[in-house]
C-alpha cells in the first residue's frame, strides 16, 4: 500500500500547531489521532508515534501526529495536559478536513495524553474511541503508595540495599524520613481528585476504549492501584465498551520492538473490531 506523509500546520487561538499526517492511499472511515504525552514532541520517544503511524497506516488507517502549543515546533506558552482541549479540537478539525474519507476520529494517547483524552473525548461527537496507555493519576499519597508497594516491598529483601548498608553507603534512617515526610504531605493532598475527574470523563464518553497496561511500569501500576480502589472505575473497567491489555514486561514507553509491535497490533485489531 502506498503510504505518504505530509506536514500540516494549522491555527489555534492566536498560534500555530504543527504535525504530520500519514496517509494510505485508500484510507477508511476512522483515523487517528496522536496526542502526545508529557514534554516531549510528535516523534515520541525512540521514534514511537513515527512508527506507530506508519504500522497503522500500512492497515489503511489515517494518522496525525502533532506538537501542542509551546511544545516542538509549535508556536505559543508551554501548558499542561489539563489545558490543551483547544489544541486537540484544532487538530481534530485539522485531520477532518485533509482526509474527508475520515469520519470518525479515535485519540491514542500514552501517559498524560491518556489522561487529555479522557478530559476531552465526551466533548467531542466526531471522536469515536480512545485509545489509553499507562494514564497518569499522579497524586504525591499515589506515587508514595505505589512506591511502598511495588518499589520498596519488592526490593527490601534483595541483596543490594543490604549489602550498601553494611558497607555504609545507605542511610537507611535518612531514607525512611524522606519517604514518611514524603507520605505525610501526600496525606494532605487532594486525594483522588485527578482519577476521579478522569472516570467521570469516561463515564461521559459514549464511544468505546482500549487500555494497555505495561506490567513494569509505576505509572501504569498508580493507575491500576486508583481503579481498583474507585468502584466508578472498577464499574468502568468492567463495561464491554472498555477492551483491556496488559504487556507484563514492558516499561512506560514500550521501548523494544516487540512490545512496540503488540501494542500496534492490539490497536489495529481493536480499531477493525
Amino acid at each position: 500500500m502506498t503510504i505518504t506523509r505530509q506536514p500540516v500546520a494549522f491555527p489555534c487561538s492566536q498560534d500555530w500547531l504543527l504535525g504530520v499526517l500519514t496517509r494510505p492511499e485508500k484510507p477508511r472511515r476512522r483515523g487517528v489521532l496522536i496526542v502526545v504525552g508529557g514534554p516531549q514532541y510528535r516523534a515520541g520517544s525512540h521514534r514511537q508515534f513515527v512508527l506507530l503511524a506508519n504500522d497503522l497506516a500500512a492497515e489503511g488507517y489515517a494518522v496525525m501526529r502533532f506538537d501542542y502549543r509551546g511544545m516542538g515546533d509549535s508556536t505559543g506558552e508551554p501548558r499542561t495536559f489539563e489545558n490543551v482541549g483547544e489544541d486537540v479540537r484544532a487538530a481534530v478539525e485539522r485531520f477532518l478536513s485533509e482526509v474527508p474519507e475520515v469520519t470518525e476520529v479515535i485519540i491514542w494517547g500514552l501517559c498524560d495524553a491518556a489522561s487529555a483524552a479522557l478530559f476531552y473525548a465526551h466533548q467531542d461527537p466526531r471522536v469515536a474511541g480512545v485509545v489509553l496507555l499507562n494514564p497518569w493519576v499522579r497524586s504525591a499519597q499515589g506515587e508514595a503508595r505505589t512506591y511502598l508497594k511495588h518499589y520498596y516491598l519488592r526490593h527490601a529483601f534483595s541483596s543490594a540495599p543490604w549489602a550498601r548498608l553494611f558497607r555504609g553507603e545507605l542511610d537507611l534512617g535518612a531514607s525512611a524520613r524522606s519517604f514518611l515526610r514524603n507520605l505525610g504531605t501526600a496525606s494532605t493532598g487532594s486525594k483522588g481528585t485527578l482519577p476521579e475527574r478522569m472516570a467521570d470523563g469516561l463515564a461521559r464518553f459514549k464511544g468505546r476504549a482500549l487500555l494497555i497496561t505495561a506490567g513494569d511500569d509505576l505509572t501504569a501500576k498508580e493507575f491500576l492501584d486508583a481503579a481498583q480502589a474507585s468502584p466508578a472505575w472498577r464499574e468502568l473497567l468492567q463495561s464491554p465498551r472498555v477492551t483491556q491489555h496488559r504487556l507484563p514486561e514492558a516499561t512506560h514507553t514500550f521501548p523494544r520492538r516487540d512490545w512496540r509491535n503488540q501494542v500496534a497490533r492490539w490497536t489495529s485489531a481493536w480499531l477493525g473490531s
